[in-house]
């Protein structure tokens, strides 16, 4: 499998150099090269375990040896307090994929506990260092410092919107003081730390004398990872249901885990509908209902993962939108830089895409979800669960189950929780253990300038 940039001046690359690339060096995002049709093969594979299952699919877009890959993944998945790795719960008509059984209880962790695995195998085959550059916005951050702490030849340094993410989810990256470990609280938004780390990604020279990679979305083997649940819910619905497809609701803000079910639906997945599910901050359901990208000022909520007003992944989806025409993908990003501003013509039928539907959700229906859900259910819900829960009751149908990814523990936003059920209910062992350690992080303002610093003077004082 050889991986193309969206922006089509990258020199086609195997995947483990997509890996160590992250964002191409045209600027652009990588993708597989054709995306491999596997309807014929669902049979023999609706009854794998999760790891078993994981393996087929991702040794379809890799460059591994067949026996490491399957130790990797194995390795990567033991952790997980889940057999099942992603077990699906069904509540009322919904169906929950739970995604929050990984070490930092995130849905992050499926994709990042693999990622830092795949980077220690390829670092240690070609005996080179690698210094992770991430942006996050709330949990991409401790998941990632999870799968590579105390790592050897890998440092990381994860910028987060100061204030602007949970109190839980600082502590969970802050509180890790190992010596490869660099947090940083930029005074700014998400879409600030993400503008940073394209700009220094796109600094080649920087890049390259500074050994940089990424873990963010940008990099092809995250969603590659978030492909496999798609996959295994839908299985386990479908044999439980004796339906022949699926809907899946996803909470979205930069784009990933939806354009994970994308990915799988045209691997062949029977899926009638992706539903995407907004909060206030809804530049990408605006733009699946009228056609229009358009930014516009970052709100800060409840689901603060999701308080994202440029989604990276977006560019992937609209390679695809716009027919695989590189040349026109160049086109509309350079004028979304310009102006903040891109439209797409609407299909034959009115509609902006056949496969994705959208909505969005504000505080209140946020909050009267998740005390719905446990007053008639005895369900927590996290907030950005509950957006997706929202949004996916609007779109339910009889003879496809609908599917909705809980991307998070409640108890990492246990303050949401008692605002909406008016009790203390959210709680792990995991995090209230966190409460009375140290913590770590710079604070540094919202410049390109500050961070290249920060990364320079920190690297220089690394131990040898």
């Amino acid at each position: 499998m050889r991986y193309i940039s969206t922006r089509g001046s990258q020199t086609p690359l195997g995947f483990s150099d997509a890996v160590m690339t992250g964002l191409a060096r045209d600027g652009g995002l990588l993708l597989p090269a054709e995306i491999p049709y596997v309807a014929d093969r669902l049979p023999s594979w609706q009854s794998l375990s999760y790891t078993d299952l994981a393996f087929e699919i991702m040794r379809l877009f890799c460059d591994i040896p067949q026996d490491e890959l399957q130790a990797i993944i194995h390795r990567s998945y033991h952790s997980f307090h889940h057999p099942d790795v992603t077990p699906v719960v069904s509540v009322n008509n919904i169906h929950i994929l739970e995604l929050f059984h990984g070490p930092t209880l995130a849905f992050k962790d499926v994709a990042l506990q693999f990622l830092g695995n795949i980077f220690e195998y390829i670092l240690d085959q070609r005996n080179r260092e690698l210094n992770i550059l991430a942006a996050t916005s709330g949990d991409t951050g401790s998941a990632a410092i999870c799968g590579v702490r105390g790592r050897d030849h890998i440092r990381i340094f994860v910028m987060h919107p100061r204030g602007r993410v949970s109190p839980t989810q600082e502590r969970q990256m802050t509180s890790v003081l190992d010596e490869n470990v660099f947090n940083i609280a930029v005074q700014g938004t998400f879409d600030d730390c993400q503008r940073i780390m394209k700009e220094l990604f796109s600094d080649l020279s920087f890049k390259d004398s500074h050994f940089l990679g990424t873990v963010n979305s940008i990099n092809w083997a995250r969603v590659l990872a978030q492909v496999v649940y798609y996959f295994f819910a839908a299985f386990r619905v479908m044999r439980l249901t004796s339906c022949k497809r699926v809907r899946f609701a996803v909470p979205t803000g930069n784009f990933g885990d939806i354009f994970a079910g994308y990915v799988a639906q045209r691997m062949g997945l029977p899926i009638g509908q992706l539903i995407l599910a907004t909060n206030e901050n809804d530049i990408l359901t605006r733009f699946f209902n009228i056609g229009e990208y358009k930014q516009g000022s970052v709100h800060a909520t409840i689901s603060p993962s999701m308080d994202i007003q440029v989604a990276s992944n977006f560019e992937r989806y609209l390679y695809y939108r716009l027919g695989e025409d590189p040349i026109r993908l160049r086109e509309e990003m350079a004028a979304f830089s310009t102006t903040g501003r891109l439209t797409v013509t609407p299909l034959p039928d009115g509609r902006v895409d056949d496969l994705i539907s959208a909505g969005a959700v504000g505080t209140a229906q946020t909050l009267a979800t998740i005390r719905t859900f446990h007053q008639q259910y005895g369900y927590l819900l996290d907030p950005h669960t509950a957006v997706g829960i929202h949004v996916a009751q609007q779109h339910l149908c009889r003879n496809e189950p609908m599917i909705c990814l809980a991307t998070a523990h409640p108890a990492k936003f246990s303050q949401a929780i008692e605002n909406a059920t008016g009790q203390d209910l959210a709680h792990h062992p995991l995090l209230d253990a966190l409460a009375d350690l140290p913590t770590r992080c710079a604070v540094l303002p919202a410049t390109q300038g500050a961070i290249r610093s920060h990364i320079q003077r920190s690297l220089i004082s690394q131990p040898e």
